[in-house]
């Protein structure tokens, strides 16, 4: 059997599968140094455990994650796979750790204090190679720079897949197919043809070959689709960042502490937004409808000693008129709406007035589309006119619109990924061996 893609979902699929007798071979578009899709900028995963661990403190129980699923998704999401990653969501640790991931014990580094995630020592990239080597002693082949081009039902049952490696098409047959590629986003046209030309200011947070090619064969395929495409997760990054692949450093946490400004020097705001972890989330949409899809975090020197570290230093200048200029704002305007803002009572703990002072630059951050292929409970593709193959399997957020058609929480997007992965494998394995 094969499985394409080498993120969280594709390695945990391919695992699954060769532990339950398949012999598996995994395609993997990405080179070698980049492989692990989105999973290797991670650095946390939610679980469910009734009592404290050497990993995680106090208890998560499978009616709070419920609960907070419900909190974000409503009833518009697939009950019956919603219950399957929470049942599963309790043994997501376990099975990582006996495939040699190494697990950050409470306490330490640099991360809050969590119940509801474990945090892999190392971040995503050791995970992501822990997982690559379990796969290597298992003995599953792995092709790296293996672009997937076609997936053709084969005379006789199985499939053909023709794969682009090195310049040449190689055409690999196999009987059961596992598709864990990421869902789109990764491809600016796309983005351009479903949000519009605001898209172009956008960032890529995760891998570039996260394109949405395979999603459009499925579909294209017959496979139905699910979601929408025009809802997305976006969050602030630093625009000074790389167009794709920054991963979670390049994240704006610190607003709260500070003021945001338009490219004009006018003060911009997001109702409700407020202090709590989640805050990005509201902000990222806000700045994508500023013009240009750029705006400024403006501290001073009070607020950036409570903000935490950033992979980019700030700008910086002894004076708010030295900074106007740098950042190509009229100073008039900026100061009048620095003035106005420190004014306010409701303001009085983050103000702008004790220089030095700094400033960030922003820009929507895109972290993957509500959008993708629906799936049964055992991870088989579904036909748009309701049929299903056997032997076609799709997992890991190319199918996460089926339980997430909006919102997020924190750590769900490896979770998801690990646990479908697994089932899509076992499930495939199944199938090959009759």
């Amino acid at each position: 059997m094969t499985v394409i893609g080498g993120g969280i979902a594709g390695l945990c699929a391919a695992i699954a599968a060769r532990r339950g007798g398949a012999v598996v071979r995994l395609l993997e578009a990405a080179p070698r140094p980049l492989r692990g899709g989105n999973a290797r900028h991670g650095r946390n995963f939610r679980l469910t455990h009734e009592t404290p661990l050497d990993y995680v403190p106090d208890r998560y129980t499978a009616e709070e994650l419920r609960a907070e699923l419900r909190s974000v998704t409503g009833d518009d999401t697939d009950r019956a796979l919603t219950e399957l990653l929470i049942e599963r969501a309790h043994s997501i640790a376990g099975w990582l750790i006996d495939h040699g991931v190494h697990l950050q014990p409470p306490g330490t580094g640099v991360m809050p204090y969590s119940r509801r995630t474990a945090f892999p020592l190392g971040g995503g990239k050791a995970m992501i190679n822990a997982l690559y080597a379990s796969a290597e002693r298992l003995g599953i082949a792995i092709n790296y720079d293996s672009e997937v081009r076609s997936i053709l039902r084969s005379e006789g049952g199985g499939w053909t897949i023709n794969v682009r490696s090195a310049g040449a098409d190689d055409p690999i047959r196999t009987r059961s197919v596992v598709v864990c590629a990421g869902g789109a986003g990764a491809d600016p046209a796309w983005l351009r043809a479903n949000f519009g030309s605001t898209a172009e200011g956008w960032m890529v947070r995760g891998t570039p070959y996260a394109d949405g090619r395979l999603l459009d064969l499925l579909i294209g395929a017959g496979g139905c689709a699910i979601g929408d495409p025009t809802t997305c997760h976006v969050v602030p990054v630093d625009a000074r960042g790389p167009q794709f692949d920054g991963g979670i450093v390049t994240r704006i946490t610190s607003i709260p502490l500070g003021l945001v400004v338009d490219r004009s020097g006018a003060r911009i705001d997001v109702a409700g937004a407020g202090s709590q972890p989640t805050h990005y989330a509201k902000w990222g949409p806000r700045i994508a409808d500023c013009p240009g899809q750029l705006a400024y975090l403006l501290l001073d020197t009070r607020g950036l000693a409570r903000a935490a570290p950033s992979a980019l230093a700030p700008i910086t200048a002894p004076s708010l008129g030295e900074l106007a200029a740098t950042l190509a704002i009229d100073p008039a305007a900026l100061l009048q709406n620095i003035d106005d803002f420190n004014a306010a009572p409701a303001n009085a703990a983050r103000t702008i007035a004790v220089p030095p002072f700094f400033a960030y630059p922003m820009r929507p951050g895109l972290t993957f589309v509500h959008y993708g292929i629906k799936v049964d409970a055992t991870m088989r593709v579904v036909q748009a006119d309701g049929r299903r193959h056997d032997d076609l399997f799709a997992a890991g957020m190319i199918m996460a619109a089926n339980v997430l058609r909006r919102g997020y929480l924190a750590g769900l997007g490896i979770t998801l990924s690990a646990v479908f992965g697994q089932i899509a494998g076992e499930e495939a394995a199944r199938h090959v061996r009759g």
